[in-house]
């Protein structure tokens, strides 16, 4: 076999799966592993990133070896995540100094309502493009920077590194060689200017993140890194590129490549997306502006409407309701009525 071959990983919120894709985009294997969901508080929603990691590396190991091919017919490695779910981690041992708080986690409620008093939404909203919420990042920073011992003297030790899923599971299969992520990552931790295409200093300050905890910026489609040797497999050290956030993969997976086209997607939340190309959009009407991706350091910009709970909903029946035992005998049930 010729190395044509890409593997690909999608850490989403509810598990991973990992695939290898011939170069005319067909699947040809796939594996896949559910992650536990933690919920300490009402309204709290966490995530174990040793877990996920763990369970990304074995996906990825599992999914070459079920196609009899060996790492080396492969040329990449491509991730897309859950996005702004947010791992804090110690740069010397590379151990997270608290599980990662998922996107859906409402436990900074009462910092955003305050922030909005003492005025900084518009502020915020007009560089980031985003609404003062906690669904995206920097409050969960914030949160763990007040509130976990210690955390703040491994910051101010510069000891401290700050990332999305992506730039978590970068870090760790390039044994902390590497320390970056992509533009729509970037985009949706509310710390990053997506005008300027720069973290906004302002908005660290506000926030309290110091600039040398958060990773280097990238395209999508550059080499960010090369996976460490014995890492994945024992001889072969694979490039990762192709780095974008889940919803925003979705939106350039489905082609909507010009201004006006939109896509929807359904996983544990629901994301609708329409590409406005080159041009930054400002809703009037509640949606966030976002940066679509990001190819060669020319960006293109989407606006977004986004629901928290879809699948969610139904996996929350499924669990506490019982009402069904899986998500297909779901489906029957919905067929048979």
């Amino acid at each position: 076999m010729s190395n044509q071959f890409i593997l690909a990983l999608d850490q989403s919120t509810s598990g991973s799966k990992a695939a290898v894709v011939n170069n005319q985009g067909q699947i040809i294997s796939l594996c896949t592993k559910e992650h536990r969901q933690s919920y300490p508080k009402p309204g709290w929603v966490e995530h174990d990133p040793l877990e996920i990691y763990q369970n990304c590396k074995e996906l990825l190991i599992e999914v070459v070896a079920k196609t009899g091919m060996q790492p080396s017919d492969l040329t990449v490695l491509a991730i897309t995540n859950q996005r702004e779910t947010i791992v804090l981690w110690d740069r010397e041992t590379g151990q997270p100094v608290y599980n990662a708080i998922v996107w859906q986690c409402c436990r900074t409620a009462d910092l955003c309502e305050q922030l909005k008093l003492d005025g900084m939404e518009e502020m915020i909203q007009a560089r980031t493009g985003l609404q003062l919420d906690p669904y995206f990042s920097a409050t969960k920073i914030k949160w763990i920077l007040d509130n976990v011992s210690g955390v703040k003297e491994k910051a101010h030790a510069k000891q401290l590194c700050i990332g999305t899923i992506d730039s978590w599971l970068i870090w760790k299969f390039t044994k902390g060689a590497v320390h970056a992520t992509d533009y729509t990552n970037a985009s949706r931790t509310l710390l990053y200017n997506i005008q300027t295409l720069q973290w906004d200093l302002e908005l660290l300050e506000l926030f309290q993140v110091e600039p040398g905890m958060l990773p280097e910026v990238k395209s999508s489609n550059e080499i960010f890194g090369y996976t460490a040797k014995g890492e994945l497999f024992a001889d072969v050290s694979l490039p990762i590129a192709g780095v974008i956030g889940d919803s925003q993969g979705a939106l350039f997976g489905q082609q909507c490549i010009k201004p006006g086209m939109v896509k929807a997607t359904y996983g544990t939340g629901t994301s609708v997306l329409m590409h406005t190309g080159q041009q930054l959009v400002r809703s009037e009407k509640g949606l966030v502006s976002a940066i679509a991706w990001g190819i060669n350091g020319q960006v293109d910009y989407a606006v977004e409407g986004i629901i928290h709970c879809s699948g969610d909903a139904v996996k929350w029946v499924k669990d506490n309701l019982g009402l069904f035992d899986s998500f297909a005998e779901a489906e029957a049930l919905l067929y048979k009525n």
